[in-house]
């Protein structure tokens, strides 16, 4: 996990074994359930945590702050995020069972008491949040309609609130609906390492 600590050199101590934890935790897990591809779980730290928390340059999210996860996976950003924030509360849905007994088993391993999950799709949650978090479920402009009606008005943030997308590749066309209202940010200006050299934190308040 050092190239985590390369970027944040903040972390307190309880914080830097949640981090260190997660590598254990998805080998073992993924020899039950697959949910991250074997070439990815040897960059797990570079590819799911540090991408993750490309939101966390983006913004610092204010404490009592509340972000819904969408389409989590095995817990990404969410997870990594709820870390960074224990101030913040973060709740995580996936559509899919077994990937939130993934999530499930990981939050209760780390005792991420600020982390919630459940297997639920994003058209039935009826709460409202903060901030709307997902990493490239689909495309943003059916993500958007999934999303709108779920974001609280008022806002606390030094961002309105809204959505914080993580996008790769070329995006014009997706996008060109809310080209004057969306924030496009290279997570290329963070990070140094190639992977991130096409990706992007995609921001849009509503």
């Amino acid at each position: 996990m050092e190239i985590v600590k390369k970027y944040f050199p903040d972390l307190t101590e309880k914080q830097k074994l949640q981090f260190n934890s997660l590598k254990e935790l998805y080998e073992e897990w993924n020899i039950k359930i697959n949910v991250i591809s074997r070439k990815d779980i040897e960059q797990l730290y570079e590819r799911h945590v540090l991408h993750s928390l490309a939101i966390a340059k983006v913004i610092q999210f204010k404490n009592s702050t509340s972000i819904l996860d969408i389409g989590t996976g095995g817990g990404f950003p969410g997870i990594p995020l709820a870390i960074m924030f224990p101030e913040c509360k973060f709740h995580l849905i996936d559509s899919i069972g077994k990937k939130i007994k993934v999530v499930d088993g990981v939050i209760n391993s780390i005792q991420l008491t600020n982390a919630s999950c459940e297997q639920q799709r994003a058209e039935k949650i009826k709460e409202q949040y903060d901030f709307i978090i997902s990493r490239a479920v689909t495309a943003f402009p059916v993500f958007y309609n999934w999303v709108r009606s779920k974001v609280k008005k008022d806002s606390k943030n030094d961002l309105k609130n809204g959505i914080l997308y993580l996008k790769g590749g070329n995006l014009k066309e997706e996008l060109k609906n809310f080209k004057s209202r969306i924030t496009s940010v290279d997570i290329s200006e963070f990070f140094s390492e190639s992977f991130f050299e096409t990706k992007k934190v995609i921001y849009l308040p509503i």
